[in-house]
């Protein structure tokens, strides 16, 4: 299944000249948690997290890759203060779309917001599986289903965000690996 990025920017290519190229570094706040979203960002290279603080504590909610779509959606399509903030892990070439921007486009193609509305489903279709499996599952088996669907995280992410992801401690989960 191709990613959103590739659709809009390969298939729907009257529409580029809306995205602005921007180069990161790693470690960069692109949204802070309780700002309001007015960027959507298509990541080219690189990879991005979003996350939460608790107290003082970072727990990361999801990863994005080469291909994703990230923005928080709920902000930027409601002018609310974002439940999250959004950080680049790694150097990223992002594409970046406005909210005004992103209206014009969605207006003109049907076929682009048939696209974006299928994403969104999946992405829903995903959250409810990690909230399940957090329900549910044990951190060893929510370790073992992350190997096995999203095996980009443990070759890119540092060991202490995938933690935070899977709800444990670094500690727990070298003890889970090295049980591997």
């Amino acid at each position: 299944m191709k990613k959103l990025t590739t659709i809009i920017l390969n298939e729907l290519k009257e529409f580029n000249h809306f995205f602005k190229e921007q180069e990161i570094p790693a470690k960069t706040i692109l949204l802070h948690e309780g700002q309001i979203s007015k960027t959507m960002f298509f990541i080219e290279k690189g990879c991005l997290r979003t996350w939460i603080n608790n107290d003082g504590k970072e727990i990361t909610t999801q990863f994005f890759f080469e291909g994703d779509g990230v923005s928080s959606i709920e902000s930027f399509r409601t002018n609310q203060p974002s439940l999250y903030s959004i950080e680049s892990l790694e150097p990223c070439i992002l594409k970046t779309l406005s909210q005004k921007d992103f209206q014009i486009v969605l207006e003109s193609s049907p076929e682009l917001r048939k696209k974006l509305e299928d994403h969104l489903f999946r992405r829903l279709f995903q959250s409810q599986q990690l909230l399940y499996s957090f329900l549910k599952n044990k951190p060893k088996k929510r370790y073992e289903e992350l190997i096995k669907q999203h095996p980009l995280i443990i070759q890119r992410v540092p060991q202490h965000y995938i933690a935070s992801y899977l709800g444990i401690t670094p500690v727990s989960l070298s003890r889970i690996r090295n049980r591997q």
